[in-house]
């Protein structure tokens, strides 16, 4: 059966993005980029007015001028910042079903994809994806990250399928629509054990199915990692053979990266995603753009010497849920010596031929990993971020905010405003989150203090012993 027009404009558009992501965007200076992006900053401007909170905006109005906003303003604007009028309640029923099923091919108002994020600041909120913008970003990723080999094979139809492995706590439409002839996913769930994820991973190796793509969280591609060269590894576990390793979700270290180039022999490439969009990604010379093509970034700096600043972003592509001016919770590091940073940009060329802003590093995003006693008492089993974040997110609980402490072998939690109902249900969830991992913990819960203004805050975070 042949694809609808719809659907036929949906890959037309995925097509025509990753064709401009991979050969595109090709500016001969910053200048020349810097003028391009300000043009479509002044598109972007002129259709603000579509979302209620900026009806009463003036075409004219320059950027700076527009409110700042940030995840409070989002939860209490959530209607007048989407264009389709989607409440927030509704948007976080359909959400928080998904997590709690494991199903999440529902969408709102007919077409809308909805995605739960708890984040870095321990409050749950929703975010809306239409189909077109899912197949911007699609195009946009693939694009950019795919090796040359898996190019190669994607655009020759005499061989097989790229076969990409995704290490997710949430699948879905997003990644399902791009899904073809060209390319298979496979979805390995982050609330299960990692151990019989590599099992999958060796089985399908064996039957010559392996994935040609990695894509997982930091601490999950360093686990799999150190699975895949035990000694005790599953049978034909050493034949995976990812020729492309990609991170997201979480800070990769050198640790993690020398793990990855050990057992596969191929460096890692970096997605910055957060719930307000598609933020950096890494070239093939190892670099981490700014995707300042289609994201607009302003710099609120921390230091004197401009090399950390705090973004406030604008998401240039969105039309459903609008960004604007949207102040992250995450420390950006330029590298050294400073460049004169995003939003001015840098005049040097990278190897890559982009003259898109380079970070070297994103601080303060490092969620540790927990490590909790095994089911046999002796071996610690790792409890990933993500899982854990979903786990509180999920909880029948009214608190606000919220933070998680390691020490020793018990968790620690501490929720704003909480009920002992509330301490009760958020302790059930993290125990069968645990249980599906093989071990066990003892949950305690801390007296909530709000962190210091201006203090970066973890909200998971493993004490190492003294």
């Amino acid at each position: 059966m042949g694809r609808s027009r719809g659907e036929g404009a949906l890959v037309a558009l995925l097509l025509a993005r990753f064709v401009r992501a991979r050969w595109g965007y090709r500016f001969r200076s910053r200048q020349q980029l810097d003028r391009w992006r300000r043009r479509r900053l002044g598109a972007f401007l002129a259709r603000i007015h579509r979302a209620p909170f900026y009806r009463d905006v003036a075409r004219s109005t320059p950027l700076g001028d527009l409110p700042v906003t940030d995840k409070g303003v989002l939860l209490e604007h959530f209607d007048e910042l989407n264009t389709r009028g989607v409440r927030l309640a509704d948007a976080l029923g359909v959400a928080l079903e998904a997590e709690r099923t494991r199903d999440f091919t529902p969408t709102i108002d007919g077409d809308l994809a909805v995605g739960l994020s708890s984040g870095t600041s321990g409050r749950r909120a929703a975010f809306l994806v239409s189909p077109r913008e899912r197949m911007l970003w699609a195009g946009t990723v693939l694009g950019r990250l795919l090796d040359g080999a898996s190019v190669r094979q994607l655009l020759n139809p005499l061989r097989p399928p790229v076969r990409i492995a995704f290490f997710l706590r949430a699948g879905g439409s997003l990644y399902e629509s791009v899904a073809s002839s060209r390319i298979r996913f496979s979805f390995f769930d982050l609330t299960e054990p990692v151990d019989g994820h590599l099992a999958r991973l060796a089985d399908e190796a064996r039957r010559s199915r392996g994935p040609e793509v990695l894509v997982a969280p930091a601490s999950v591609l360093a686990a799999l990692a150190r699975l895949s060269r035990a000694p005790d590894a599953p049978n034909g576990s050493a034949r995976i053979a990812p020729r492309l390793v990609i991170s997201v979700a979480e800070v990769l270290d050198d640790e993690q990266r020398r793990a990855v180039r050990e057992a596969w022999g191929v460096p890692t490439r970096e997605v910055y995603q957060a719930t307000e969009g598609l933020l950096a990604l890494s070239c093939a010379y190892g670099a981490l753009h700014l995707l300042e093509e289609t994201v607009w970034f302003e710099t609120s700096w921390l230091d004197a010497a401009r090399t950390r600043f705090v973004p406030l972003v604008t998401d240039l592509e969105r039309r459903t849920q609008i960004i604007a001016r949207y102040r992250l919770d995450d420390v950006l590091r330029l590298p050294s010596p400073a460049a004169s940073g995003a939003g001015g940009g840098t005049a040097k060329r990278c190897g890559c031929g982009r003259f898109t802003t380079v970070i070297a590093a994103v601080d303060g995003r490092a969620d540790a990993v927990l490590r909790l006693r095994g089911a046999d008492g002796r071996e610690l089993v790792d409890v990933f971020p993500d899982a854990v974040r979903q786990a509180v997110a999920t909880a029948r609980s009214n608190h606000g905010d919220w933070r998680i402490r390691q020490t020793g072998l018990d968790v620690r939690v501490a929720l704003e405003g909480a009920s002992r109902a509330d301490e009760r249900a958020v302790t059930e969830s993290l125990q069968a989150l645990f249980a599906r991992y093989g071990c066990s913990a003892t949950v305690l819960h801390d007296p909530w203090f709000a962190p210091e203004p201006g203090v970066k805050v973890r909200r998971i975070v493993r004490e190492e012993p003294s």
